[in-house]
């Protein structure tokens, strides 16, 4: 598994982890401490906030798992991957695209989101 593919995972893994302590933890491991991210959705800043971010979408779709949906590619400190978002065992009814830009340590410093599916509902 390349180191892409590891910060990748650990993102899918922050996203999924619905403990609060657990998830504040898990961010902390992937994220670098003023990290952003943007969706078309949401802007917010540090690790608070990612944190709170992924707690609020975990209760708008309790139940629903992220997974990697395709290879990870990266290079020069950056990487992209598409991810799917669905209960398990079920085609996702939402599929996204997120690029992360990463520090010396292999942090993520920033994600750019893309929604590529979302229903009506969502």
């Amino acid at each position: 598994m390349t180191t892409f593919e590891n910060i990748a995972n650990a993102y899918i893994a922050a996203w999924n982890t619905t403990d609060a302590d657990e998830r504040e933890r898990a961010v902390a491991a992937a994220f670098a401490p003023g990290a952003t991210y943007t969706d078309p959705l949401a802007d917010v800043s540090g690790r608070a906030a990612i944190t709170e971010l992924i707690g609020g979408a975990q209760q708008q779709f309790a139940g629903w798992s992220f997974r990697l949906a395709g290879p990870v590619d990266g290079h020069h400190g950056q990487a992209r991957f598409t991810w799917a978002l669905g209960p398990d065992g079920a085609e996702a009814p939402v599929v996204g695209f997120d690029v992360v830009t990463l520090d010396d340590a292999g942090l993520i410093t920033s994600v750019l989101g893309f929604l590529d599916r979302v229903p009506a509902a969502a």
